[in-house]
């Protein structure tokens, strides 16, 4: 089963348990959806009715999760915890996971240095391993680890829910690509227009060169002709040319001596 379809049908099942659920018990259900090692996508149960209803009550604090899991990073709860009830290894390592999600949707290389701050670890060797086990092996990134740069080069990256506000950014960010798309077929027609213009004109002119020397071919030809009819007609004339064996066989005058 790919995780777009794993994701539906958890996302769908925790739809569910949430609408059948109010006040407290939703607890339960907030803490079971951010330790499923497989469910990285909160927004459609944050929409559920009854857990909008948690706003402004004593279980508040649930939909403070949920919404931390849904938009938040690490860097985050350590910022809040305070307020917030702590987290169960399952949910710490989840969020690890969508930190990295987040930093990898602004920057395609991501520093050690950084995702070390950002994930609390201590070492490189920890780091790498998190990558490796917890991410690329979970198929949420793909991409490669440069020891030597020490960064980790991001090829894939699963998509997060977006902020409030971010839609308008994201709507925004897709017109401006539109507008440039547009203008990018725009440039490209004109230049296949141009080309077949060009395309045009070179078949004229070779037309009108094939043209010129068929035409020159013709008056060479034409005046090679005459030149060998004016040749014939002098040959042929009678007395034109005497003939050689008629010249041979004339009697020579004879030479009479002076006196």
């Amino acid at each position: 089963m790919d995780i777009e379809q794993n994701q539906a049908e958890l996302i769908d099942n925790f739809v569910k348990q949430a609408s059948a659920q109010k006040g407290t018990a939703l607890g339960s259900v907030i803490l079971e959806a951010t330790s499923h090692p497989s469910l990285f996508a909160f927004s459609e149960i944050l929409a559920v009715p009854t857990i909008a209803e948690l706003e402004g009550t004593e279980n508040s604090v649930y939909l403070k999760v949920l919404q931390l899991f849904a938009h938040g990073t690490w860097i985050d709860y350590k910022s809040n915890c305070s307020s917030l009830p702590q987290l169960v290894p399952d949910q710490v390592l989840k969020l690890k996971q969508l930190t990295v999600l987040t930093l990898a949707e602004t920057n395609k290389v991501l520093p050690y240095d950084e995702l070390m701050l950002e994930l609390d670890v201590m070492n490189v060797r920890e780091l790498e391993d998190f990558l490796i086990n917890e991410c690329m092996y979970a198929g949420i990134v793909r991409g490669k680890l440069d020891q030597l740069r020490r960064c980790f080069e991001i090829q894939f990256a699963a998509g997060r829910d977006l902020r409030p506000g971010q839609l308008g950014s994201m709507i925004q960010t897709l017109s401006n690509w539109l507008g440039t798309s547009d203008n990018l077929l725009v440039s490209i027609q004109e230049k296949i227009k141009w080309a077949d213009t060009m395309s045009e004109l070179d078949k004229k002119h070779r037309k009108e060169v094939e043209d010129r020397v068929e035409e020159v071919k013709k008056s060479v030809s034409v005046k090679a002709e005459v030149e060998f009819r004016g040749l014939e007609d002098i040959y042929s004339e009678p007395g034109g040319v005497m003939d050689y064996e008629e010249d041979r066989s004339r009697p020579k005058r004879r030479r009479h001596p002076r006196s």
